[in-house]
């Protein structure tokens, strides 16, 4: 206990894992639910919407949370300044939502055909358009609370929200199938955004700024510099996978493209607790940090503490990965078994990766971030089209262990001045 008092970073963890644990259960649970009612080509189509919602949702917030971070941190104790840096951000981040949102309703049809192979999904695609601006504010909300570090009330946040997304997610599978599984990812979004709402009206006086002020160009320059690493993300990340996924259907089945979104859902699960921690507490750090010295100090306590806990994490989820993948999904995908250990050998290389990917995002060193991620997107879809061929669905977890490898490589060859000795 005295430990945990003493180090910031296992107690944000501690308090994030609450959070972790009600959602890794009722992610277990609805996978179940999807694996039951849906089969695994319900998994690849509701996976083909989230890569989608992930990528426009990405777009339109164009590194929102990570800009408004390092910000706040800088004029935290300004109230003036605040004022007008959340004003900036508020009206840019509306415009773009807005303008997205329309684009997504008027192109609904050739969307749901590119995504889902048939017309028949369009009002979905619909849905989550006109949501879109909804979802912007949300993150707008969370990413003060996050600069406030307000820790608990994102939490709880978090916590409430899903559980009413379960809820939701459960009830139109069951009563619409994969058209309510497709209504529920854009649903649960708005959920979310009510829940964020409750709260903000509870502790309004943080969240008071003069809408009057618009515009400030001093942080436009800052938000493009975010919004152009946010944006390569936004794009290449989805359509890598939204391709690796058309050619599996193309080249396999859809049965074989269900059975990778069952493995990256189950590892979104457990990754969920990691990354989520380390944007509550390592983001912020490392935006209020300015010398080499610091940084070295802050890896230090990474390494020592961060990736021995994702390790040990992650041997406890290979040993019981059979009763995991029992309570989680049917037979259908008993595959995974086999599978699953290039899972797990890639995310525990992303989660080294991090500890340096982090310090590029907040100190937005944009060509660093530019060459770690197209060369870690195109390495993955190359591989995964070479290795596809050879071990289908095997040779895409191949694939993402080796491009997390070859993205490691990269990022410790940036760095290395760090570990010379002067």
């Amino acid at each position: 206990m005295k430990i945990l008092k003493q180090n910031t970073l296992l107690k944000v963890l501690s308090l994030n894992s609450i959070s972790v644990a009600v959602s890794f259960v009722l992610g277990i649970f609805s996978s179940k639910i999807i694996s039951v009612f849906l089969g695994t080509s319900g998994m690849a189509l509701m996976g083909s919407f989230r890569n989608f919602a992930l990528m426009i949702k990405s777009v339109a917030m164009l590194g929102i949370s990570n800009s408004i971070v390092k910000l706040f941190v800088e004029n935290k104790e300004d109230k003036k300044e605040l004022s007008v840096i959340y004003s900036t951000f508020f009206w840019i981040f509306l415009i773009i939502s807005g303008a997205l949102a329309v684009l997504i309703f008027v192109l609904a049809a050739p969307i749901s055909e590119f995504l889902f192979y048939t017309h028949a999904y369009e009002n979905p695609v619909r849905y989550f358009g006109l949501l879109l601006p909804f979802m912007v504010i949300n993150t707008f909300w969370l990413a003060i609370y996050n600069g406030l570090e307000k820790y608990k009330s994102i939490v709880i946040i978090q916590i409430i929200s899903n559980v009413l997304i379960f809820g939701i997610t459960a009830l139109l599978i069951w009563k619409r199938n994969i058209s309510g599984g497709l209504f529920s990812i854009a649903i649960g979004e708005l959920l979310m955004v009510l829940v964020t709402f409750l709260f903000v009206r509870r502790d309004s006086d943080y969240f008071k700024f003069d809408l009057h002020k618009v515009m400030n160009k001093k942080y436009v320059k800052v938000i493009k510099k975010f919004s152009g690493m946010a944006l390569l993300s936004a794009v290449i990340v989805p359509i890598t996978l939204l391709f690796i996924r058309n050619e599996i259907v193309k080249n396999y089945s859809i049965h074989e493209a269900g059975i990778w979104d069952a493995v990256n859902r189950l590892s979104s699960f457990y990754m969920m607790f990691f990354s989520s921690g380390l944007s509550l507490y390592y983001m912020p750090k490392l935006a209020s940090i300015h010398t080499e010295k610091e940084f070295k100090k802050e890896l230090k306590s990474y390494f020592k503490i961060f990736v021995p806990l994702f390790l040990l994490m992650l041997i406890v989820i290979y040993f019981a990965k059979s009763l995991i993948l029992k309570i989680a999904f049917t037979e259908e995908f008993s595959s995974i078994n086999e599978l699953l250990i290039w899972q797990l050998a890639g995310d525990f290389i992303k989660i080294i990766t991090l500890a340096f990917g982090f310090q590029i995002v907040v100190k937005t060193m944009m060509k660093r971030y530019f060459i770690g991620e197209i060369a870690f997107n195109i390495s993955y879809f190359l591989l995964s089209f070479y290795l596809m061929k050879k071990f289908a669905v095997e040779g895409i977890l191949q694939a993402y262990f080796y491009a997390n490898l070859i993205c490691l490589v990269l990022v410790l060859y940036m760095f290395r001045k760090l570990f010379v000795k002067r």
